[in-house]
């Protein structure tokens, strides 16, 4: 089943596997969060100085390949890597300038599932999203000096 807990050991098994020499120093915890057609995840710091990785709430569905999970938790581990959201030094200015996370995945033994993945997005992702029937969120009031916005 495919819920937080899968989650964490498959993004443990991704930082031993292929991440090893990246320090982890801080708390990294990953959750799945949102439902998206075109965000697969998302890492952040907290306030806290953890990081949270999210992965998209939909890929819960085991219709979606599990090598699109283990690609987005290794896309997000090469921006903790890169020190984007982690207490590492930043190596570069942008997160995705010239193509740095998907050089760094190819590197790192993940060309073939980049590849996939591309392909992925184009030709099934968009089906499968469809198929989901997700219902339209109500739109978020936002308070604003008393007033509300919608």
């Amino acid at each position: 089943m495919r819920d937080n807990q899968w989650l964490n050991e498959r993004l443990n098994s991704i930082w031993e596997m292929l991440f090893p020499e990246t320090l982890k120093l801080n708390r990294v915890t990953v959750k799945f969060k949102g439902r998206s057609i075109s965000k697969f995840g998302h890492i952040k710091m907290l306030h806290s100085k953890d990081t949270e990785i999210a992965i998209n709430s939909l890929f819960k569905n085991p219709v979606v390949p599990e090598y699109i999970i283990d690609l987005t938790l290794a896309h997000e581990l090469v921006h903790y890597a890169h020190g984007f959201h982690s207490p590492l030094p930043r190596q570069h200015k942008h997160p995705h300038r010239g193509g740095i996370v998907d050089k760094e995945l190819i590197q790192r033994g993940f060309g073939h599932l980049v590849k996939l993945e591309k392909e992925f997005v184009k030709t099934e992702w968009p089906n499968i999203y469809k198929s989901m029937n997700i219902a339209p969120r109500k739109p978020r009031r936002y308070k604003l000096f008393g007033l509300f916005r919608i």
